[in-house]
Order: structure tokens, then C-alpha cells, then sequence
């Protein structure tokens, strides 16, 4: 049962819910705190144990038809666990969630709202937002972009609106095209199954070759967009053109032929590593040219961190006055 809870949850993907928000609150706070650490862990396990396990519960029928599903790429829950699968992600949340409430504001408590709820909408019946078509891909890049943007709001505390400066909007918005591209090219192989099943997706709608061409599109309008990021930024351009070569090979692929794009999927796996590890490098270099907060000292327009002014901002976890927003000596 253990085993087929962790496969659930899927490891290979703890990260890509764990490292933005991580990142997001290192880079406004600039320290490791209770609250890094126990929020960290929350994105890294229970959040992705709810995100898949509710999935998999509720796709048994669509995994059943898919010959991916009973792997690192998804399980395949035996129907005996399913409600314990239930169960493990309420009690594994619940804990996460009322401490990260507690050390909120109000505007973290609607970030964070609005991360779970997508959640719990993109599988659960009656919702089931990953049957309707564009929806689904929405969703699915508001599981990953929205703990960077609650990193943000909880380490920043009440002075959290200063920081979305337009430098910080086009890093979030191309994260966002990133995983909505991720996603609809995600959907693509699995085509055939989820018709079977009578599951509705970007791709069972707009078909195969469609949803290849909109990824790839996708994927280069996210890099359009790091480019008017602070430096180093925009070299994270640079990281998305392989994912535009790797769906490139299916341009002109058929619904028949569908399953085929999961050469590209298990490409994509690997490539998220490797484009992690780049990522984190660049963040290392911002955050090494990036100055403290200086009192008095204004940032440019296109600046992550927010304005001074007369009056000062004292935010964040504990009430601790953080880098970049900066307050009267």
C-alpha cells in the first residue's frame, strides 16, 4: 500500500511543485526559516499526493485502457486503496495547510485557496476540470505557477502586492505558457485511452497534431516573454528551446498514431532535471546580483523586488522586514 501511495504521488514530479515555491521564498525572505522548510515539504509530497492521487483514483477506468499507467509516468491504484488514497491525502494536508494559515496573511490564504481548490477541481467528479477542454491545461499550470506565487505572498507578508513588479509577471506568465504547453503536449498520448473512456481533454478535442503545434507555440512565446526579465533572466530563454525541439518531431502527428508522442513525454521527464539544475544555477547568479535593501534607494520599473517609499513595510513570517522592501531608519 505504501509503495503504491508513493508511486501515486509521483516522485519525479515532487520537484516541479517544491522548487518554485522554495525558490519564490528564499528570494524574498534570503533566509531559512521553520516556515521555508515546513512549506517546502508541503509542495514537495502532500500537495502532489492530493494533485495525483485524487487523479488516480478517480481516472481508474482511463488508466485501465493506458499501457503508461503502473509507473514512475502514473499508477494504477488497485481499487482496494483507493479510499485509503483518499484518506492519506486529507490527513497528509490538513496539517501543512493549518500551519501555513496560521503564519499567513489574507492575501496568502486566497493564493493558497486557490492552489488546493485547483487541485482538488482538476480530478474530483462534478468538477473534473481536466475533461474540459483549454480548462484543463489552465489548471494544470496553476498546480505548479501558483507555489511560486505563494512563496512570494507568504515571505512578503502585508507588503506582498509591491513585488509583482512587470519583470516578476513575465517570469510568472511564461512559467505559466511552460506548463500549459507541458501539459497539452502531456495529453496528446494519451488520446486514444482517454476516448475509450469517454474523458474529454485539449487533446481529444482539437486532436493531435493541433495540440503538438499549440505546445510548441506555447513553449516559444515562454521564452518570448524571459526575455524582458532582470538579467541573468532572460538566458532562461535559452532553456526552452529544447522543449520546442522536442515536440517538433510530432508536427504532423495523427490521433491514430498518438501514443507515439510519449517518445517525446519521457524526453520531457528527463529534460525537466536537466532544465532544473540550469534554473537553479541562474537563480544562484540573480541572487548573487541582486543587492539588499538599501533605504531610500528606488528600483527600476522593471525590478522584481518593490519600490521604497516614505513609509516602509514591515511583512512577511514573523514580521520580519525582508530585502527589497525597505523601510525608514
Amino acid at each position: 500500500m505504501i509503495r503504491q501511495l508513493f508511486v501515486s504521488s509521483r516522485p519525479l514530479s515532487w520537484v516541479n511543485t517544491a522548487f518554485p515555491f522554495a525558490a519564490a521564498y528564499l528570494l524574498v525572505t534570503r533566509e531559512v526559516d521553520a516556515t521555508f522548510v515546513i512549506g517546502t515539504l508541503y509542495f514537495l509530497i502532500p500537495y502532489n499526493l492530493a494533485m495525483y492521487g485524487i487523479n488516480d483514483v478517480f481516472d481508474y477506468e482511463s488508466d485501465l485502457r493506458n499501457p503508461r499507467k503502473g509507473g514512475v509516468e502514473g499508477a494504477l491504484l488497485d481499487p482496494k486503496v483507493h479510499r485509503v488514497t483518499l484518506w492519506a491525502a486529507l490527513i497528509t494536508n490538513i496539517p501543512f495547510l493549518v500551519y501555513l494559515v496560521i503564519v499567513g496573511t489574507p492575501l496568502s490564504w486566497l493564493v493558497l485557496a486557490i492552489s488546493v481548490f485547483a487541485v482538488i477541481a482538476y480530478s474530483a467528479p462534478r468538477l473534473r476540470f481536466k475533461e474540459r477542454p483549454f480548462l484543463d491545461s489552465i489548471t494544470s499550470a496553476t498546480h505548479f505557477v501558483s507555489p511560486a506565487v505563494y512563496g512570494v505572498v507568504l515571505a512578503a507578508g502585508v507588503a506582498a502586492p509591491l513585488w509583482f513588479r512587470p519583470s516578476l509577471w513575465c517570469l510568472l506568465a511564461a512559467f505559466f505558457l511552460w506548463g500549459m504547453a507541458s501539459h497539452a503536449f502531456g495529453a496528446v498520448q494519451d488520446i486514444v485511452a482517454d476516448r475509450e473512456a469517454n474523458i474529454s481533454s485539449i487533446a481529444t478535442v482539437i486532436g493531435a497534431k493541433a495540440t503538438v503545434r499549440l505546445s510548441l507555440f506555447a513553449y516559444l512565446a515562454a521564452g518570448v516573454l524571459l526575455l524582458f526579465t532582470l538579467w541573468p533572466g532572460p538566458l532562461a530563454a535559452i532553456l526552452l528551446i529544447p522543449y520546442a525541439i522536442m515536440v517538433a518531431p510530432f508536427w504532423n502527428l495523427t490521433d491514430a498514431e498518438a501514443e507515439r508522442a510519449n517518445r517525446g513525454w519521457r524526453k520531457f521527464l528527463a529534460l525537466n532535471f536537466v532544465t532544473g539544475f540550469l534554473v537553479t544555477m541562474l537563480l544562484i547568479w540573480f541572487w548573487v546580483l541582486t543587492p539588499g535593501c538599501t533605504p531610500g534607494e528606488t528600483y527600476g520599473w522593471f525590478a522584481y523586488v518593490p519600490q521604497a517609499t516614505d513609509f516602509g513595510f514591515v511583512g512577511g513570517v514573523g514580521g520580519h522586514s525582508y530585502p527589497g522592501v525597505c523601510t525608514r531608519n
